[in-house]
Formats: C-alpha cells, sequence, structure tokens
C-alpha cells in the first residue's frame, strides 16, 4: 500500500470537524498511485445521510507551492464542466492544511473505477475526454513548467549514469542515441497550453466506456497540447509489458480525441516525435526509480523496459500507423 504518512483515525476525525463533512465512519489507506499518501474516507456527511472524500497528504516529490497551481487549474477545468475532483474549503475557505506533519487537503470523491486493460471503446472514451479537457484548459492563465521536459531528461539521463546497464545492457547507450535524435528534431513551434502529462487509465475513472472522471492533476504543467496526447497514447495502447501493440484502440484513442478537440496537421506529423519523447520520459523516470528505489520499499518498482519496447516501436511509426487514420 503506498500511504507514507500513516495517520489514526482519531486524527482524521478532528481534521474534519474543519469541513461541513460530518465525522468520520472510516478511513481506507488507497494503495494505487506512488506521490502522495491518499485515505478513502466515509464520513456521516453534511447531512447525516453520510458521504465519501479523498483525504491527500502531498510528500516530497509534490512541491507544496505548486498547489495552488493545481487547485486553480481544477477550479477552472470543474467550472467548465469538465469531471474533475476539486479541493474543498474548510469553513473559512482555506483549502490547503497541515495534518501529520504533511501539507493536506480535502478533495471530492468521484465514482467510478480505474481499468487495467481498456477496451477500444474506453480508448476512444479517454481520447474524448483528454480533447475536452484541453478544450475546458483554455483561457486558464495559470502556468507551471514541466520538469520533465526534454532539458529534464538530460538530467535524469545524467543521474542515472552508469547504472542504467544495472538494468539493461546497453541501455545507457540507448537513451543516450534518442536523446540526441530528440535534440534535433523535437519540435519548438507547436501549440502550448496547460496538460495533464500523466493520463494513465490508473488516472481515468471511468462506469463501462464511460469517463467519470479525470484525476491525480500533480504533474500538470505547460507544455505543448500534443504532448499530452502522447503521453495518453503511450499508456492507453500498448500491453503493461510494452511488447503488444494494440491498433484498434490507439485509432479509436484518436478518433475520441478529434471529435472534442482535434489535431493541427503540424501537430499529426510531429506525433511520432512526440510519442518517442513520452516513452523516454517514462523509461527514464522508471529507471530512476528502479535504481533508487530500495529493495524492501512499499512501492513497487515499474519496469523500465516496458517504455524501452514502446520506444522502439514509435522509432519505426508514421502518423498514419499511430493515429488510425
Amino acid at each position: 500500500m503506498a500511504v507514507y504518512t500513516q495517520v489514526p483515525a482519531e486524527q482524521i476525525d478532528a481534521f474534519l470537524t474543519r469541513y461541513d463533512a460530518g465525522h468520520l465512519v472510516s478511513a481506507k489507506g488507497i494503495a494505487e498511485g506512488v506521490e502522495n499518501s491518499n485515505y478513502l474516507l466515509e464520513t456521516t456527511g453534511p447531512d447525516g445521510q453520510g458521504h465519501r472524500y479523498i483525504l491527500t497528504l502531498y510528500e516530497k516529490r509534490v512541491d507544496e507551492a505548486d498547489l495552488p497551481f493545481f487547485m486553480d487549474l481544477l477550479d477552472h477545468l470543474g467550472a467548465r464542466g469538465c469531471l474533475v475532483p476539486r479541493f474543498i474549503a474548510d469553513r473559512q475557505g482555506k483549502r490547503l492544511q497541515q495534518l501529520a506533519g504533511r501539507p493536506a487537503c480535502l478533495i471530492e470523491f468521484l465514482t467510478g473505477i480505474s481499468v487495467t486493460e481498456p477496451t477500444v471503446g474506453q480508448a476512444r472514451a479517454a481520447g474524448a475526454a483528454l480533447g475536452e479537457m484541453h478544450r475546458a484548459a483554455e483561457g486558464f492563465a495559470g502556468t507551471r513548467r514541466n520538469a520533465l521536459d526534454l532539458p529534464g531528461w538530460h538530467e535524469l539521463a545524467a543521474r542515472c549514469g552508469a547504472d542504467f546497464d544495472q538494468i539493461a545492457p546497453g541501455l545507457g547507450a540507448r537513451v543516450a542515441v534518442e536523446l540526441a535524435f530528440l535534440d534535433a528534431h523535437w519540435p519548438a513551434d507547436l501549440p502550448r497550453s496547460v496538460i495533464h502529462a500523466d493520463l494513465f487509465p490508473d488516472n481515468v475513472l471511468m462506469l463501462g466506456d464511460q469517463v467519470t472522471g479525470l484525476i491525480d492533476f500533480y504533474f500538470s504543467c505547460t507544455d505543448i497540447r500534443a504532448y499530452d496526447l502522447a503521453v495518453t497514447h503511450s499508456a492507453w495502447v500498448f500491453s503493461n509489458d510494452g511488447a503488444t501493440w494494440f491498433g484498434d484502440r490507439a485509432a479509436a484513442l484518436g478518433a475520441g480525441y478529434r471529435e472534442t478537440h482535434g489535431l493541427t496537421e503540424a501537430e499529426r506529423d510531429a506525433f511520432p516525435v512526440l510519442c518517442r519523447g513520452a516513452a523516454l520520459r517514462f523509461l527514464l523516470t522508471r529507471a530512476y526509480d528502479w535504481i533508487n528505489t530500495p529493495a524492501d520499499a512499499l512501492v513497487t518498482r515499474k519496469d523500465p523496459l516496458a517504455y524501452l519496447r514502446r520506444l522502439e516501436f514509435y522509432a519505426n511509426a508514421d502518423p498514419a500507423m499511430l493515429l488510425g487514420a
């Protein structure tokens, strides 16, 4: 269970007295997610009829100074009909709190479950939801640099150094080749906007083929808009180990996005390069975690080679193959 900060029930119940949320009935640690400590709270609710909330305690990977950006973004998206979980203010209008020595927030609970093996219909719905999010984000005034951009990939690669070859022989050399390619080909003039930057299936809540919520915006930032689709593509259209490509899912994801937002010709032409960047980004973060996470840690390390397989696929793909049209 990826709950780093354990909070006693009586302490959570005392925390809830700041809100019109009722008293705590139960608090269950949520295993999904590796960035923060999350609890699903069952309370008596403001009217005594019962209610659910998410309690999040922010761990070391989330900078407290970034939290106002995330809060304002979700307010902006929610006000425009996007299905996102907004931060709840206490009776004094305060959204950011302290609990157990960590920054903490009470957050809306959204129904639905995340899928592990998406269907074609679910991939199409995810693409459409991403396009709707990009539409809803128009006009948002906040900005946040993407720390995991191309310069950030260089920094991560340097920090992994010779340890790459603990994972697979020659991996460091392959990363160096890819970084050189991206340095030469990364697009500089595509439309930019606020992006989610981490829309994996576990960050999309669904009931059947219907999206009921987009969650976990803690990598959201300002970057190339179509790169967000590339990140989503890398997560939805392969088997978890990256060994199997599902062309029908890819076509559905692209169709869903085109229905609600659309791609410019330049974005479409650059899409294979953007996908290579997305694959390298997750290869590098997984490699860094693989090298630096102790074997007895609470978090299960994710295989970097699953994204090396995606990278090799994207290196030989064209826009029609990736987007289905």
